[in-house]
């Protein structure tokens, strides 16, 4: 797992597919929101690298979140984690799953669902929804790390 600890409005984490080149995927602040990018590094230009964007989060919304709950420090940890195949790559943020990029499928899932477009002639990658899947992140944290729901049960 590779993490990141930041303060909203500045940050920026890349991790490469640990078993599948060319896959990268990429947490981004820049200082208005948080994006998530699924990147091919074959292609020859930046803008052609990026297959997918998914928004994690507005920077204003967190700092009125903060405020709200009396937080007390504005840091935030990032932290990325790659499927044992290397063609899923799930965003954490402060421990929570936010999105989910899966490379096999071509697809990648958000809490926010956004954005969306239509899909044009040739895209390769589906962009008509992003619509979060808490049975796709069960699923790859099962099989990460083993935990089978009902596991303690059967053993007890």
């Amino acid at each position: 797992m590779q993490s990141l600890t930041f303060t909203p409005g500045r940050a920026f984490l890349s991790s490469d597919s640990p078993t599948a080149p060319p896959w990268t995927v990429v947490f981004e602040d820049e200082g208005v929101a948080g994006y998530f990018y699924a990147c091919d590094r074959t292609s020859t230009t930046h803008e052609d690298s990026i297959l997918d964007a998914m928004l994690i989060y507005n920077v204003a919304a967190l700092e009125k979140s903060d405020a709200e709950l009396k937080r007390p420090e504005p840091e935030r940890i990032a932290a990325v984690e790659w499927s044992r195949d290397g063609m899923q790559a799930v965003l954490y943020l402060d421990g929570t799953a936010q999105a989910l990029y899966d490379f096999r499928e071509r697809a990648g899932y958000c809490r926010l669902n956004f954005p969306n477009f239509l899909e044009a002639q040739g895209d390769t990658w589906r962009k008509s929804t992003h619509a979060w899947s808490e049975a796709l992140i069960q699923r790859f944290e099962t099989e990460l790390y083993g935990m089978a729901s009902g596991s303690a049960e059967s053993n007890g």
